[in-house]
């Protein structure tokens, strides 16, 4: 129920509209792309919804665009399918800068632009630590089941336990210190929001009255009332 509510409050957020005036500007190179449609995307009533788009006929390099009331999160697609590969980028006002390629279009997307999306990626990149070695735990404690390693089994699990404790406190740290930043509220609600709500209620509370009151900020506070009146129910 809980995750339900996040997806939809995420969802529901208007990060462009479709007037002819534009603020933000997304140049893009995809090297490989010869022909097709590129779509510039946001999520909105639990589908992705295409603020831009541009057919691509023997260009590698392209620009894109949208009106942005304040930071948004922002998606560049290939596709309109709801499973098709998405390379996510935290918009601001100005230009945006992607590079990729069409074999690897998320993998090899190097992105350059807002200092959101320069937050954010610092946040991903540490975060990938901790996800590898959850991988490497979880491929020991497979092995030694198999092994019939009872104990050795046990010790992997306890760690990835462990493991995923400290990945969650970085995640609540690394959105306190940014508390003055569109991404601390961002981060609360798309990778902590399952944790107990006085770890999201420090979160909010440390944000700047500026941050409190963007778009994340009220969602974040939003669902939290919504957790809160769950609990004492």
């Amino acid at each position: 129920m809980k995750k339900y509510f996040i997806l939809i409050a995420l969802l529901s957020i208007v990060a462009c509209d479709n007037k002819p005036k534009q603020n933000n500007t997304i140049s893009v190179t995809i090297k490989g792309l010869k022909k097709g449609t590129v779509y510039l995307q946001k999520f909105q009533d639990t589908t992705y919804s295409t603020i831009d788009s541009l057919s691509v006929k023997g260009e590698q390099s392209f620009q894109l665009g949208c009106q942005l009331d304040e930071p948004e999160v922002l998606y560049l697609s290939l596709s309109k399918s709801i499973d098709a590969d998405r390379v996510q980028f935290f918009a601001d006002t100005g230009i945006t800068s992607i590079h990729t390629t069409l074999k690897r279009f998320v993998y090899d997307a190097k992105i350059e632009g807002s200092t959101q999306q320069k937050i954010l990626k610092q946040y991903r990149d540490n975060l990938e630590r901790f996800k590898i070695k959850q991988l490497g735990l979880l491929e020991v404690s497979l092995n030694a089941q198999r092994l019939g390693k009872e104990k050795e089994a046990s010790s992997a699990k306890k760690e990835m336990k462990a493991n995923l404790k400290r990945q969650y406190l970085y995640s609540i740290n690394y959105a306190i210190n940014n508390k003055d930043n569109e991404v601390a509220p961002y981060i609360a609600l798309s990778d902590v929001y399952d944790v107990n709500s006085t770890f999201l209620d420090t979160i909010y509370k440390s944000l700047t009255p500026r941050i409190a009151t963007s778009k994340y900020g009220v969602i974040l506070k939003d669902y939290l009332e919504k957790i809160k009146s769950e609990d004492n129910y």
